[in-house]
């Protein structure tokens, strides 16, 4: 076992663990503010790829992205020309905090080492739900969280002669999943034990989803939790089971969600949340520890619409937590405030839309609220090719701040979203929000846009007193 020697001078060593969206945006912006000269950096990876879009995967696999390659933002070559240090293929296995050091191991070879570090960055992401089922490691069965996930996938498709396609899960990756497999030919079933697809929206909303996707030809199976996937005499995957039904599958594809990927952290002791991320400071610091720095999927973030912590692994995030991480060991001073919730996604040409709390949510942190609905166009009523859109906002009962947007609709929905977006995040009312001067035109929106008609219906309603 070799180790890397401490740091020498005033050259301090900064260690990331995990070569993505986090991690090496926290590289690079340390390295944008501190020279080699200053500060060497070590980052481990225990992938093939770095700095890549998992978000964009399903599209690649849908083929609505034609290479693996557009989907890679910087290549390894790319930072290491930097200066930075990358050993791809290469597994942390262990953290010793105590004396500012990592081990690790290379995939290929096993061997192992110590590297020493005096700003250590842990962005190891998220891992997907794997519900231990029989026939769950089945060749035939996958997830998709990384590029090698994703060529894995698009390898096991390419052996398999049958056109059958089981989605198990109906949350983001499970819908953008199905549209992949629906995209190649695949006759696609979506497994889903929620009432309802898109559980991140109310079962109202998500009801919408629900019938868009089954006139797109995909079976839609509700309530259902899966007990085993069979396998044929080959061992390779041939049905999804259920209590009362079998779906027969050549591919199977998990959109179940991911969980933090902390395990490293947890048993170095380090502090995690109820959702089982690392707690840290608005400087992305991980709480109680001077030198230890964390963003991306593996960490918590604080809800400014519910004021408690949450988990949401997106990649608009981790970008954001790595250049606050690098700003600040670079010696600057950056912080992350927190998130409203805003997502959005598309199935075939159905957008889904949400920011803020679901009903569920307000209930849960104690707040009464006004809920409304209404049903509006992308475009003014009398332009061609106007489609319609639900919008449902949730405002709070006396001081009609508002709480909550989810869009469900056709081309033109899902990116209105970000006017509630910066509402929340501004701590607006739904009555100030009916005074929005937005921009009109009938190509882009009805004179009155569907987020302001959702806004006067809950100002009204909340001055009638919910």
């Amino acid at each position: 076992m070799s180790m890397s020697m401490g740091t020498s001078g005033a050259r301090e060593r900064l260690v990331v663990i995990g070569g993505d969206a986090a991690g090496m945006s926290a590289a690079s912006q340390a390295r944008r503010l501190k020279g080699p000269d200053e500060l060497e950096i070590v980052a481990f990876e225990r992938g093939h790829f770095t700095s890549y879009s998992a978000c964009g995967i399903p599209y690649w696999v849908g083929g609505d992205v034609g290479d693996r390659d557009l989907l890679i933002a910087r290549t390894p070559e790319e930072h290491r020309s930097r200066d930075i240090d990358l050993r791809l293929r290469t597994e942390v296995t262990e953290l010793d905090l105590d004396r500012g050091r990592v081990r690790a191991r290379d995939v290929e070879s096993g061997a192992e080492s110590w590297t020493s570090y005096d700003e250590l960055v842990i962005a190891t992401g998220a891992r997907p739900i794997r519900p231990e089922l029989p026939g769950m490691d089945a060749p035939g069965v996958h997830g998709v969280q990384t590029l090698d996930d994703g060529q894995a996938l698009l390898d096991s498709l390419a052996r398999t002669r049958g056109r059958r396609a089981v989605v198990v899960g109906a949350g983001y990756i499970g819908v953008e999943m199905a549209e992949a497999m629906i995209n190649r030919g695949y006759e696609v079933t979506v497994v889903n034990r929620g009432e309802e697809p898109m559980s991140t929206l109310d079962p109202d909303m998500g009801r919408l989803v629900h019938e868009a996707m089954e006139g797109m030809g995909i079976t839609m199976v509700n309530g259902a939790e899966v007990t085993k996937l069979a396998t044929g005499d080959d061992g390779r995957v041939r049905a999804v089971a259920t209590e009362d039904a079998e779906f027969p599958a050549d591919v199977v594809v998990l959109g179940i969600g991911v969980r933090p990927e902390t395990a490293l952290a947890r048993a170095a002791g380090l502090p995690l949340g109820e959702h089982g991320g690392l707690l840290t400071d608005r400087s992305m610091r991980v709480r109680g520890h001077g030198n230890v720095w964390a963003g991306g999927d593996c960490v918590e973030v604080l809800d400014l619409v519910s004021g408690q912590q949450r988990h949401v692994p997106l990649g608009t995030h981790a970008n954001k937590h790595g250049q606050i991480i690098g700003t600040n060991v670079g010696g600057g001073y950056a912080t992350f405030p927190g998130v409203v919730g805003t997502a959005v996604s598309k199935v075939c040409d159905l957008e889904i839309a949400r920011t803020g709390l679901r009903e569920k949510d307000a209930h849960r942190v104690g707040l009464r609220f006004a809920s409304v609905t209404i049903e509006s166009t992308s475009r003014a009523g009398y332009y061609p090719n106007a489609s319609p859109m639900t919008v449902k906002m949730l405002a709070e009962l006396r001081t009609g701040r508002l709480l909550g947007v989810q869009i469900v609709g056709r081309e033109g929905a899902g990116k209105r979203v970000d006017i509630a977006a910066v509402a929340l995040t501004a701590g607006m009312t739904v009555e100030q929000m009916t005074t929005l001067d937005l921009g009109y035109a009938p190509p882009f929106s009805p004179v009155w846009d569907p987020v302001l008609v959702a806004a006067r219906k809950a100002a009204t309603k909340i001055r009638g007193g919910g």
